[in-house]
């Protein structure tokens, strides 16, 4: 097992394309729906589901669990879909051509993840034959951060029933030598490859509609490894099991067409300071200064999901956006992407105000100084990837200056948060902690 202490997690660059192409794809269907002066409910998802599996390898541990937020939206341009996202290239006939990112699960016992590495980002195309309305047949060609590659074939479907769906696939891997030494192996060095293999996963994910928006989702898969990946010396299981239980809030299902909604698209502009403080902290107004006065400059985009959730007057978006952290004494430039959901419920009195609430996913190209620090002190390895939330209040300006041409314009404060959710999540790294920015914005509905 000491092998795996010396696993690094690679960069994840693959997300600065993906998140400029969704930004840019979302932004261009809004000014589609805005020359119509018409906006809809669009297809939508949040959810948290705890994922247990089996580890293969020889340790004492023999399951790891691993709580995983999610998000799903679609549109014609990119999908996000749970553990997976990615663009829409092209589109002919019952053919579909897109690029891909795929987390995949690195199963080590909890105790080594951060030190390890954990879970990875793998990217690639993917060629999919729509065979009817229900069934598909997929196939891909991925590589890691590092370029070890695979192929993926895959059968499956998306069967509906009443409150039910389900998502049962088949599929076959073909994995090159350096994939099956890196990973089941545990080495780089090719001169004692264990050679390439084919291994084979069948399973399901379900959904369960339990009242509006509240859905239920489980699945469970079951894995075959190949004889050359099971002959290495650190692997003790040929046969590898995981299971999903969680919930989730969607845009309801069974609607022929999607409803007319109220909420317009919006652009945020903010600025923040970083604070050494932790959430409670800044809560109780017992925020502390950064004496290195490290800032940062955002600017998000929303696009409108629903204007109601279990019928309650909640407008939901879908918000991508990029972060400059900006050179000080102790730290570079460094740029951050997010893609977020984000919930507003408003207050009409004494005048109009909202508290909103955001979660979603950061990646940072550079870990700033007021985490790094944190990290350090704690022992841990940063990761630049982690949990993103966001919490707000404003005020509209055309109601509390009493001018109706300000009535789309917004003045608020924000905490904008990174962290790894208490250890608790394998593809943050197992972290506990992160930073914290006390942020200004204006925020402008279109």
């Amino acid at each position: 097992m000491s092998n795996l202490f010396y696993f690094q997690k690679k960069s994840l660059n693959w997300i600065f394309s993906f998140l400029f192409i969704s930004f840019f794809s979302i932004a261009e269907e809004a000014k589609n729906t805005n020359e119509e002066s018409l906006e809809t409910e669009k297809n939508w998802g949040i959810a948290g589901v705890i994922r247990t599996a089996s580890i293969p390898y020889e340790t004492e541990s023999e399951t790891v669990s691993t709580f995983i937020p999610m998000m799903f939206f679609e549109n014609e341009y990119v999908f996000i879909n749970g553990m997976e996202g990615g663009v829409y290239l092209y589109e002919a006939s019952d053919w579909q051509f897109s690029a891909l990112m795929r987390l995949r699960y690195f199963d080590l016992p909890k105790e080594v993840q951060n030190k390890a590495g954990g879970d990875v980002v793998d990217t690639g195309l993917q060629a999919r034959y729509q065979i009817n309305d229900e069934w598909f047949f997929d196939s891909e060609v991925m590589v890691d951060p590092e370029f070890r590659s695979y192929l993926n074939f895959k059968l499956g479907a998306e069967i509906s029933s009443g409150d039910w769906w389900f998502n049962p696939t088949i599929e076959t891997r073909f994995k090159e030598a350096e994939f099956n030494n890196y990973y089941y192996g545990l080495s780089d060095d090719s001169s004692q490859s264990i050679g390439s293999g084919i291994d084979f996963k069948a399973g399901f994910m379900s959904r369960y509609h339990v009242v509006s928006n509240l859905y239920l989702l489980g699945g469970t898969y079951v894995s075959r490894l190949d004889d050359n990946a099971y002959d290495s010396q650190y692997i003790d299981n040929r046969w590898e099991y995981e299971y999903f239980l969680g919930v989730g809030f969607f845009a309801e299902e069974g609607q022929s067409t999607r409803k007319n909604i109220g909420n317009k698209p919006y652009l945020r502009v903010a600025h923040g300071w970083a604070t050494p403080s932790n959430i409670g902290d800044i809560i109780r107004l017992d925020s502390e200064k950064d004496p290195h006065n490290n800032q940062m400059t955002s600017v998000f985009y929303g696009l409108p999901l629903t204007d109601e959730l279990f019928s309650l007057p909640l407008d939901l978006y879908l918000t991508p956006g990029y972060v400059q952290h900006w050179k000080s004494d102790v730290q570079n430039l460094s740029s951050e992407f997010v893609v977020a959901i984000k919930a507003y419920a408003t207050i009409p009195w004494p005048t109009k105000w909202r508290f909103g609430v955001a979660e979603g996913l950061s990646y940072i190209n550079h870990v700033s100084y007021i985490e790094q620090t944190e990290m350090d002190r704690k022992g841990y390895r940063e990761s630049k990837l982690l949990n993103y939330l966001d919490f707000s209040f404003d005020i509209n300006l055309g109601d509390l200056f009493n001018k109706r041409e300000w009535d789309s314009v917004w003045l608020g404060y924000s905490i904008h948060h990174r962290s790894a959710i208490f250890e608790n999540s394998s593809q943050y790294g197992r972290i506990k902690g992160g930073s914290n920015y006390n942020s200004v914005y204006l925020q402008f509905d279109l």
